[in-house]
């Protein structure tokens, strides 16, 4: 059988991704579910393939391509509906399933969609599609190499067992005021369903789903989407604020005094708590993140790991490792403790909550507990898909043979002496990032000219407005 090949832009490290109607059709949504479904049944004949969609305009007519394509295969669809990309995750989990697909254009603009996968726990190859899987799954559509079956498709809603398993092991020790910020994206109704169930005032911001995002873009990464939110908590009050992006696997925090606590942050302060519970376990960070965070993590006696960017790429090393919990400068945090190991947006709130709770610091006491280094955000700048990955092996070889001192963790990260400086290539967008941090503002303009002189060196232009 021959097929039709996908848009070579849109099969990403960790996901597939692309713009609809551009590099992405309903065509290829069937066929990516067909394709999955068929690579699925290689291990178990038949297989139980939870499917769930966002909030994207787009979704509804790809996720029905999507179950097209899998009952075409033979598969048994358990339909989970619309909702955060976690509630996928949990359906997997909860309905003993052997695989998932979530239609999902994360925080990407509203006109892109894609496709989040994993293996069910009993799978040999169980936890999340990436890398070369999503690569094999192109080919396989490329070539036309689908089973055939009758299979079937059925509802299987998971939404209050979700809600109730989030709060299950939340114990709020007193009653805090909380803004909730889902960004109209598809966590919209599960942050109204828990917090309707929690104590003290909850103030919820954005909480209906909407594909076009008309308040603010759901990505809680960028300062100027996080800016109603941080007017809620300082005008009204509140202890502090939390935000979603559009399909809730990343967080963004909000102290009371308006001040974001970035994913490195949260992930030191979260930390805390953890290694009480498991002394000298580790804990795995991105390449992204402060020194801080992995200075804490051995404070705290923990053994700090610095790993590659990426939510399927950490989940991996994560169960390898047996981590009790990991994350991302992007907001994706991930416990193992207490919970399944995958990237929950709303977990991660309830848990900080409950941490907040047990004590009487301020959000804002503890956000500044931790060192405070200059830093700039991710700067992050336009580079062709196909020529990112060349540019950034460029740099690696030019810092080498000047005798840098380079992890090659993920992309190219530098240490200097009064800090480090970072460039990678975006997995999920034609984008190359950079990211400067050091131990005072004197210190960070050197270390940006520095990585400024690197760059130029081998051809790579940072734009004018992020030279500081």
């Amino acid at each position: 059988m021959s097929g039709a090949a996908l848009h070579p832009t849109i099969l990403r490290e960790y996901d597939i991704r692309g713009v609809v109607g551009e590099t992405l059709s309903v065509e290829d949504a069937r066929s990516i579910g067909r394709a999955f479904a068929s690579a699925t049944a290689e291990e178990k004949a038949s297989p139980r393939i939870c499917l769930g969609y966002d909030g994207r305009l787009s979704s509804p007519d790809f996720v029905a391509a999507v179950e097209d394509g899998m009952i075409a295969a033979g598969a048994e669809v358990l339909r989970i509906g619309r909702g955060p990309t976690p509630m996928l995750y949990f359906a997997v989990y909860h309905l003993d399933a052997d695989a998932g697909l979530m239609v999902t254009g994360s925080h990407n603009p509203p006109d892109h969609n894609g496709f989040k996968m994993m293996r069910g726990p009993r799978s040999p190859k169980g936890g999340p599609v990436y890398g070369q899987a999503i690569l094999d799954l192109g080919r396989r559509i490329a070539a036309g190499d689908f089973a055939s079956g009758s299979g079937s498709a059925a509802d299987a809603p998971v939404f209050d067992a979700y809600i109730d398993r989030l709060l299950r092991d939340i114990d709020l020790k007193r009653p805090l005021k909380v803004a909730w910020d889902p960004g109209n994206g598809a966590t919209a109704e599960t942050v109204s369903a828990v917090a309707a169930r929690l104590p003290g005032v909850q103030r919820l911001l954005n909480a209906t789903i909407d594909g076009t995002f008309p308040n603010h873009h759901p990505d809680p990464t960028v300062p100027a989407n996080l800016r109603q939110l941080q007017d809620a908590v300082t005008g009204e009050g509140l202890d502090l604020g939390f935000a979603f992006d559009g399909d809730g696997d990343r967080i963004g925090v909000i102290d009371g005094g308006g001040e974001i606590i970035w994913g490195d942050q949260l992930v030191a302060l979260l930390a805390r708590e953890v290694l009480q519970a498991a002394p000298g376990a580790p804990i795995i960070a991105d390449v992204k993140a402060s020194q801080v965070l992995f200075d804490e993590i051995a404070r705290l006696g923990g053994q700090p790991v610095m790993w590659k960017t990426g939510h399927s790429l950490i989940k991996q090393k994560m169960a390898e490792m047996k981590a009790p919990l990991a994350g991302e400068m992007s907001g994706h945090i991930f416990f193992a403790d207490r919970f399944y190991g995958f990237d929950d947006g709303l977990y991660v709130a309830l848990r900080f909550l409950a941490q907040v709770a047990a004590g009487t610091d301020k959000v804002a006491d503890l956000r500044r507990s931790l060192p405070q280094p200059a830093n700039t955000p991710e700067l992050r700048f336009p580079c062709d898909d196909t020529e990112k990955f060349e540019k950034v092996a460029r740099l690696d070889a030019h810092l080498r043979q000047a005798g840098a001192d380079v992890s090659d963790v993920d992309g190219v990260r530098v240490t200097l002496d009064k800090g480090w400086w970072l460039l990678r290539a975006s997995n999920t967008q034609p984008v190359l990032v950079a990211r400067c941090e050091a131990e005072d503002d004197a210190a960070l303009t050197a270390v940006r000219n520095a990585m400024i002189a690197a760059l130029e060196a081998v051809g790579i232009d940072l734009p004018q407005e992020m030279r500081g």
